[in-house]
C-alpha cells in the first residue's frame, strides 16, 4: 500500500536567502521584526539578485523534497520572512510602519505588529508569480500556502474594525482574489493555514469556517481546497513545556471541517498523538496526517512511522489518508529536516 506524501510550508533556508526567519533566532514563532528586519535585510540587496537568489533557494528546496520522495512539495516558503506577514505586506489596509505591541498564542509570547489602519483589501497579485517559477523546477505539482483570515487577524494589531467576523469576512476576500489568480495560473495544490482555529474553537465554530469558505469561493474543480490546522511552535527546538493548543481542539471542530467545502485536512499527530477515533468523524473528507514532529530532533523510525500510518488505517479508508510532517520544517535544519521527511516517504510508500 502507498500513501501520498506531502510538505506542509516551510522549509530550512539556505545561507545565502537575503532574510532570514524565527527559525534562524529571530523573534517568536509567527513574527519577525516588520521594520529592521524584513524591509532592512531586502534593502541590502537589489530585486533583480534577490529575485535569482529565491529562485535559487526554491529549486534547491525542492530538489532536496523530490530527493526525499515527496510527491507533493512546497517552495519550503524561501521568500517568507514567517508565512502571515509576507502576505500582508500585499494587502491593502495593514500599516507595517505603525507597529503595535500585542500578545499572542493564548500570552506565549508578545510582538511589535503591524497595524490594520483602514479597509483590508487585495493589493495586486504576487503567489502566481512565486508559483511559477517554483514549478518550473519539477512535474510534480507544487502546493502553495497561505495564511488563513483568523491566522493573519490573530496576528496584527487592530485599530479599525469593531467586528471580528467583518474583519475575516474583508480579509477572506482579499485571500479569496489571491486564491483565484492562483488558480487561473495552473496551481492545482492550494492549503490555507488557520493554526488559530485550533486555539480558538468557539470562534472557529462562530465565524471562522464561515469566512474559510469565503477563501475558497469560486474554486475551479480541479484545485484541491487543503487547509492546515497544527496546535503551534515552540519558541525552540525540544521545548517539552510550550503551550500547545487544547487536546480536545481537533474534536470540537471536526464535524464542522466535514460539513465545510475543505477537501483536505492536515492535523498534526506526531508531536503528541490523536485519539485516532478522530479519523472516523471525516466521511468524505482526506486527512494529511502529521507523522513526523517538526519541534523534535528525535528522528522517528521508519517502523515508528509505519506502525502509525497502519493505526491510522484501523480509522479510515487508504485513499483518503495522506503523510506529512506536523507543520513546516524550519526548526530542524536541512540535516534533520531530511532525514525525517526520507523515513517519513519510505513509510508511507510502503506500507
Amino acid at each position: 500500500m502507498r500513501l501520498t506524501t506531502t510538505t506542509i510550508g516551510a522549509f530550512p533556508k539556505p545561507d545565502y536567502v537575503p532574510i532570514t526567519d524565527w527559525f534562524q533566532g529571530r523573534e517568536g514563532p509567527d513574527t519577525v521584526s516588520p521594520t529592521g528586519g524584513y524591509s532592512a535585510q531586502m534593502g541590502r540587496v537589489k530585486a533583480d539578485e534577490a529575485e535569482a537568489l529565491f529562485v535559487r533557494a526554491a529549486q534547491e528546496v525542492i530538489r532536496d523534497q523530490i530527493e526525499a520522495v515527496v510527491d507533493i512539495p512546497t517552495d519550503g516558503e524561501v521568500r517568507r520572512e514567517n508565512y502571515i506577514h509576507y502576505h500582508c505586506r500585499h494587502l491593502n489596509g495593514i500599516d507595517f510602519e505603525t507597529l503595535t505591541e500585542k500578545e499572542l498564542r493564548g500570552g506565549a509570547y508578545s510582538a511589535s505588529l503591524p497595524t490594520i489602519t483602514g479597509p483590508i483589501g487585495a493589493g495586486g497579485h504576487f503567489l502566481p508569480h512565486d508559483w511559477k517559477a517554483a514549478q518550473a523546477f519539477t512535474d510534480r505539482p507544487v502546493k502553495v500556502t497561505m495564511p488563513g483570515p483568523m491566522t493573519i487577524a490573530d496576528t496584527v494589531a487592530n485599530t479599525f474594525y469593531d467586528d471580528d467576523a467583518r474583519l475575516g469576512a474583508d480579509i477572506a476576500a482579499a485571500i479569496n482574489a489571491e486564491l483565484l489568480a492562483l488558480a487561473e495560473a495552473g496551481c492545482t495544490q492550494i492549503q490555507i493555514d488557520e493554526p488559530v482555529f485550533a486555539r480558538k474553537p468557539e470562534k472557529a465554530l462562530a465565524y471562522g469556517f464561515e469566512n474559510l469558505e469565503r477563501c475558497f469561493h469560486g474554486a475551479p474543480d480541479g484545485v484541491t481546497r487543503t487547509v492546515h490546522m497544527c496546535c503551534g511552535y515552540p519558541d525552540k527546538l525540544d521545548n517539552p513545556d510550550y503551550p500547545k493548543a487544547d487536546r480536545d481542539a481537533y474534536l470540537q471542530i471536526a464535524d464542522a471541517i466535514e460539513a465545510s467545502a475543505i477537501q483536505a485536512i492536515s492535523l498534526e499527530d506526531a508531536h503528541r498523538h490523536n485519539d485516532l477515533s478522530l479519523l472516523e468523524r471525516f466521511k468524505t473528507t482526506t486527512v494529511i496526517f502529521g507523522a513526523v514532529a517538526v519541534a523534535k530532533s528525535r528522528v522517528e523510525s521508519v517502523d515508528e512511522i509505519r506502525d502509525r500510518l497502519r493505526q491510522a488505517l484501523d480509522h479510515i479508508d487508504a485513499d483518503r489518508l495522506m503523510a506529512a510532517p506536523d507543520c513546516g520544517l524550519g526548526l530542524l535544519g536541512r540535516d534533520l529536516a531530511m532525514a525525517k521527511l526520507k523515513n517519513l516517504c519510505t513509510a508511507a510508500h510502503d506500507l
